[in-house]
């Protein structure tokens, strides 16, 4: 490999990730290897390995590198096993004395959505998501409210298989998803009424960590039954979202975060 060669080659990697991560948008490898004074073989060499770990995406048609998913996860690894998970579950108790509803943290992995906590009513209903399940994450309002704010690039690097269906419901293709996502972030939270069970709905919102993205979300999980001819299905039912958005405005605090 090129380069100075008292410098690691981990070393050097990681500061690649760092200046990636200081930057608003996707950069070309000529200005990483300027910034950091790596040669420019060395610099493709090293976005190279990282695009190969997921720690990098290539785009191709820009000619530039962004940060890949497993960069999001690890930098959300210590927020979830340190504050986020502790701090969440007096935030979700309240939430679910106040609603009378089952609510949940999850966090993004890859293309999924892993629930971390689950707060359950006096009276819960059975539903399919509890600890440790993870679950399509376009599928869910929680994963949803999470992907409405990461770049586009992470969103699309997040389902290379496509789209996997639960019920009849559903972003089915990336432009699809693209649109979902756009109208969710203009509305502040994200709904999915029976894309992971029929008869179930949840209203979730982002918690957002130091770095500003989003570092976990909360949602509210309740029966919901279409009425005949669906008139009522997609509701957004902001008064359930109003709570939810409270707490998870809460839940940032605690951990630190800013929106």
């Amino acid at each position: 490999m090129g380069g100075s060669s008292e410098v690691p080659a981990l070393r050097r990697g990681l500061a690649i990730l760092t200046a990636m991560a200081g930057r608003s948008g996707p950069v070309s490898a000529g200005t990483l290897a300027k910034e950091l004074g790596l040669p420019r073989s060395t610099t493709y060499h090293l976005l190279a390995e990282l695009v190969a770990a997921g720690f990098a995406v290539r785009l191709a048609e820009e000619r530039r590198f962004t940060l890949g998913m497993a960069a999001f996860e690890l930098g959300s690894a210590y927020l979830r096993h340190d504050p986020v998970q502790r701090q969440a579950g007096p935030v979700l108790r309240r939430l679910v004395d106040a609603v009378g509803c089952t609510a949940h943290l999850g966090v993004l992995h890859g293309g999924e959505l892993l629930y971390l906590v689950k707060e359950r009513p006096s009276r819960p209903q059975t539903l399919v998501t509890d600890v440790g399940v993870r679950l399509p994450a376009h599928l869910t309002a929680s994963g949803r409210a999470m992907l409405a704010h990461l770049p586009a690039a992470q969103v699309r690097a997040s389902f290379p298989a496509g789209f996997a269906r639960r019920t009849e419901r559903g972003p089915r293709t990336l432009p699809e998803l693209r649109r979902v996502l756009a109208a969710e972030r203009r509305l502040g939270w994200a709904v999915e009424d029976g894309h992971v069970t029929a008869g179930f709905a949840s209203v979730a919102c982002p918690v957002f960590g130091p770095d500003q993205w989003p570092a976990a979300s909360i949602s509210l999980t309740f029966r919901h039954e279409c009425a005949p001819g669906g008139a009522d299905c997609g509701a957004t039912w902001p008064e359930l979202a109003g709570q939810v958005r409270r707490a998870a405005a809460d839940l940032t605090k605690l951990i630190g975060g800013r929106e």
